[in-house]
């Protein structure tokens, strides 16, 4: 009881690909201490220090050791690379070198986090057949984890777009690390389709959707005070971030599903 009281009381978050703070931002409004973020990008890098500076910043996935976090980070968080999948680009998968799920997979692999929320494109479980988005599922479920994808739109938040995205999360009780669970893995292969059928979730409320959303911070849930510290020279890369962002509001409402678990553990 004392292990789970400890994970309710204070919970840690780690972002990778954070671009500019999505996640960070909503793990901010549970209450919950970010310990650390991962953003390659120069603009991205400058808003992540500014909003969480005591947060440590890692700059390149692919050569940073995040093992000095073993067993500390309650929540790992990650919106891998999506440009391989998105039906906006030109969807080479795993031969375009911005395919960095196993990067992602190295670090819960060092980290050992009890929570994972990934996040990606609709289009990647459709891509290869789904090549990708079962491979994501595998991975985590050979590690030991319970894992529950979802299509969540950003209309589910009443945003008036629709920005559709896959979210993968995953539980793992820190005892039962590296160990499979049998039960899970016999329901697994349903649980993923269900994931293919959720397309149309009840609580959508908009009928009308724009097919790109408006490049303004209010509409994609972002703070406006992003544009306080950014410049003219900056303003591609504002609209460039703006567009890459997950909406926090979304992200917002899984972890307070997190918090919730633990509250009923």
């Amino acid at each position: 009881m004392a292990r789970i009281l400890k994970y309710f009381e204070h919970m840690t978050h780690g972002s990778l690909f954070s671009g500019i703070g999505g996640f960070d931002l909503a793990a901010e409004w549970m209450g919950w201490e970010n310990k650390f973020h991962c953003e390659w990008n120069e603009f991205g890098q400058r808003v992540l220090n500014y909003y969480w500076p005591d947060a440590e910043l890692f700059t390149d996935i692919t050569k940073s050791d995040f093992k000095k976090y073993a067993n500390q980070i309650d929540v790992l968080t990650g919106g891998f690379p999506c440009q391989p999948y998105s039906k906006a680009g030109k969807r080479r998968g795993k031969e375009d070198e911005r395919h960095l799920w196993p990067e992602m997979l190295r670090v819960i692999r060092e980290i050992k986090p009890r929570y994972v929320v990934g996040e990606n494109v609709r289009g990647l479980i459709t891509w290869n057949a789904g090549l990708v988005f079962d491979e994501v599922c595998a991975d985590l479920e050979n590690l030991g984890y319970q894992i529950a994808p979802f299509i969540i739109p950003a209309s589910a938040v009443n945003a008036p777009h629709q920005r559709e995205r896959i979210w993968f999360v995953a539980y793992s009780d820190s005892d039962g690390f590296n160990q499979c669970n049998s039960e899970h893995e016999k329901y697994a292969g349903q649980r993923r389709i269900n994931a293919f059928n959720d397309i149309n979730p009840p609580y959508e409320q908009w009928k009308n959707f724009p097919t790109q959303s408006a490049l303004c911070g209010g509409d994609d849930g972002l703070p406006t005070e992003l544009d306080g510290i950014t410049f003219s020279k900056w303003r591609t890369e504002s609209i460039k971030a703006y567009g890459n962002a997950i909406v926090p509001q979304v992200v917002y409402q899984i972890f307070k599903a997190i918090e919730q678990y633990e509250r009923n553990l």
